[in-house]
């Protein structure tokens, strides 16, 4: 069985296990991505102002969440909708890191941006619609920061793995896959999630595989179903998103779960999690501290 897969994906044989590359570990300050322990990012789809922001970052961490997600630069479908704060929404996220000692994810769109975005990140998420842009990826890869590439929406997975293989060849060894669910016949759901696609990648690849269970459902009441079918196949992580007000948000809101929907969902992760092989008790919705403020 291993040889059929080495041979279908002979074109990134760098991101394939295999030899001494078992298991990619991705340190982001003092969390590593893809070892024993399940990694949450959560927080809004965009930073819109400080204090919906610092509420979240606020709220995520005591729940147990390790990174805080938000998006300074924004790929809106309309040109009309909201883009991004750019620079004034990196400066508030890394006031949050300061705060309460969350690392940062957010997408870099435009390779010219790499240097600003990195300056703030502590990983540099690649969206679905730049999965194939090499020059963004190269350029991601030189920046030294871990990269959260995720499958593009009518990806396969070995269309994933060839962009994976860039970064790599490029010198960054730290590159997380993120399923996001993909485009199908299927239209009663934004996209459709493939669980099976983490387990296929779990089991080819030595990188660390998470899950975005929000663009995959597109509606908050399927996201806590889908992050634990998420755990069950084989996730490292999730990459979920918070809103302190969804139905006011200014992007992704029917998507977005409030405080108490994540606060819940980190609970129910719990029994699942403590199923997953090597399992230390660092629960999904454990509480290790109290933030002040």
């Amino acid at each position: 069985m291993r040889g059929t897969w080495q041979e279908r994906f002979a074109g990134t044989p760098d991101v394939l296990r295999g030899g001494r590359r078992q298991q990619t570990i991705v340190p982001v300050l003092d969390i590593e991505i893809g070892g024993d322990e399940f990694v949450t990012m959560a927080g809004p789809c965009s930073v819109e102002t400080e204090s919906q922001l610092m509420a979240t970052a606020r709220f995520v961490c005591r729940s147990g969440a390790r990174i805080l997600r938000g998006g300074a630069f924004k790929p809106r479908s309309s040109p009309y909708s909201f883009q991004g704060h750019g620079l004034a929404g990196l400066q508030m996220l890394a006031r949050a890191r300061a705060e309460y000692g969350l690392a940062i994810v957010t997408e870099v769109m435009s390779e010219c941006d790499v240097p600003l975005v990195a300056e703030y990140a502590d990983i540099l998420q690649i969206g679905s619609r730049s999965m194939e842009n090499y020059s963004l990826l190269e350029a991601a890869a030189r920046s030294g920061r871990p990269v959260l590439l995720k499958r593009g929406m009518v990806a396969t997975v070995a269309d994933l793995l060839h962009s994976a293989q860039v970064i790599l060849e490029n010198g960054n060894p730290y590159v997380i896959l993120c399923e996001r669910g993909i485009r199908t016949f299927e239209t009663a759901l934004r996209n459709t999630f493939d669980a099976a696609a983490i387990a296929l990648l779990k089991h080819v690849s030595h990188l660390p595989v998470i899950a975005d269970p929000s663009h995959a459902a597109g509606h908050r009441a399927l996201v806590p179903a889908l992050a634990r079918i998420a755990v069950a196949a084989g996730a490292d992580g999730l990459l979920v998103e918070v809103h302190p007000d969804p139905d006011k948000a200014w992007s992704d809101g029917e998507q977005s779960l409030d405080f108490a929907e994540f606060g819940a969902m980190m609970d129910a992760l719990n029994p699942y999690l403590a199923l997953r092989p090597g399992a230390l008790g660092e629960l999904a919705g454990a509480r290790p501290m109290e933030v002040a403020g």
